[in-house]
C-alpha cells in the first residue's frame, strides 16, 4: 500500500517479503552504527512485524523506501510513536542504504514524512532522535526545519533530541 510519493521515492507499508532488500540496510554495521548493534536477519522479520503492527495500531509507522524507477527498496522512513521524558511525540526516522547516501533521499523522504505528519496528524511537534556523533543524520534533520531541542538519555545511549513546531 502506497502512503506517500516523491520525486524519486515511494513510500509504502512494509512486508515481510522486504526482509531481505531492509537486510541490506538493518544489517550494515557502517549504517547501524550509532545503534547498539546491526540486526541480524531475524531481527530484521521482528523490525517489519514491529512497524507493520505500529501503523495497524497508531497509523504510523516506518514506510519501505523505494526508487520510483526500479521499485528498489533503499531503506525507510516514516513516524513512530516514541516516548522522551515522558512524552509521546511524533518522530521522523530514516534509514538509508550506504550505497545511497550523500544524494539526498533521506531529506526528500523525511521532507514528505513531515508534510505528511502535519497534514494528517494531530502533532503540534515533530521530533528526531539522533545521536550527537551522528552528524548525516543531523544534517537531515536540519535541512527537514527542525533544529536541537533537548539532549536525553534514550535507551542508555545519549540522544540530540532535533525537533520543530507546526507551521
Amino acid at each position: 500500500m502506497t502512503i506517500l510519493q516523491t520525486a524519486r521515492l515511494l513510500l509504502r507499508e512494509l512486508t515481510p517479503q522486504d526482509a531481505d532488500a531492509l537486510a541490506l540496510v538493518l544489517s550494515d554495521s557502517e549504517t547501524m552504527r550509532y545503534y547498539p548493534a546491526p540486526y541480524d536477519h531475524a531481527g530484521v522479520e521482528q523490525w517489519i512485524e514491529r512497524n507493520r503492527r505500529r501503523f495497524r495500531d497508531d497509523g504510523v509507522g516506518l514506510w519501505a523506501m523505494e526508487l520510483t524507477k526500479t521499485k528498489e527498496l533503499i531503506g525507510d522512513c516514516g513516524i513512530i510513536l516514541q516516548e522522551v521524558d515522558g512524552e509521546r511525540l511524533y518522530e521522523i526516522g530514516y534509514h538509508l542504504r550506504r550505497d545511497f547516501w550523500g544524494q539526498g533521499l533521506a531529506t526528500e523522504a523525511a521532507i514528505a514524512c513531515r508534510d505528511w505528519a502535519f497534514a494528517h496528524l494531530k502533532a503540534e511537534r515533530l521530533i528526531s532522535l539522533i545521536r550527537p556523533e551522528n552528524l548525516p543524520s543531523c544534517r537531515v534533520a536540519e535541512r527537514v526545519g527542525m533544529a536541537v531541542w533537548k539532549e536525553v538519555d534514550w535507551r542508555g545511549l545519549r540522544h540530540m533530541v532535533y525537533s520543530m513546531g507546526r507551521g
